[in-house]
């Protein structure tokens, strides 16, 4: 147990599990209409709903097929969220998304927490590959994600739409070295 807990801890950050206290900021984060179009919602969350899904955050990642880890600054003040999701245990790969509270954004959390789950990815459940999708007006991620080694793989054209206009999405990928 040790060991992973050291494994989720970084310099200036921390990976956590969901608690039961997170969902006021889970609703924050959820309902917020400015961040919709990274995550591809279009409905609000309720409070109820976030409950369910902080209950059930604790089953294994087999069976929920996603994980949310809370990115924490070593003094406890939660600064955002890491996801796995689409797990797939026989291909060996996941999807990654990050959310960045946004007064917290350019202080290298989202850079920490993305080294983490991927030493936690290939190392600990020692998947082959991670992937994400981002849109090409996402510059921030776009970096974030070349800067981790995730390479652009394609080109999703006119898949999100935004208002009356639609975006490309970008398919980046990690495969893991030597596999």
């Amino acid at each position: 147990m040790q060991q992973q807990i050291q494994l989720l801890l970084g310099d200036t950050i921390r990976l956590r599990a969901l608690e039961p206290h997170d969902v006021d900021t889970l609703y924050k984060w959820e309902n917020d209409t400015s961040i919709w179009k990274a995550s591809n919602t279009i409905t609000p969350f309720s409070r109820f709903v976030l409950e369910q899904y902080i209950a059930s955050s604790h089953q294994d990642l087999h069976t929920n097929k996603q994980l949310r880890l809370m990115i924490t600054t070593r003094d406890g003040r939660d600064v955002g969220a890491i996801d796995l999701f689409d797990f797939d245990p026989l291909h060996m790969r996941a999807g990654v998304g990050i959310l960045v509270d946004t007064e917290d954004r350019g202080k290298g959390y989202a850079s920490e927490a993305l080294t983490l789950l991927i030493q936690y990815c290939f190392h600990t459940l020692h998947l082959h590959q991670l992937y994400c999708n981002v849109t090409v007006d996402n510059e921030d991620s776009v970096m974030l994600f070349q800067k981790h080694k995730f390479l652009i793989t394609g080109i999703k054209k006119d898949w999100i739409r935004v208002g009356d206009i639609f975006l490309d999405e970008l398919t980046m990928q990690l495969v893991r070295k030597g596999h």
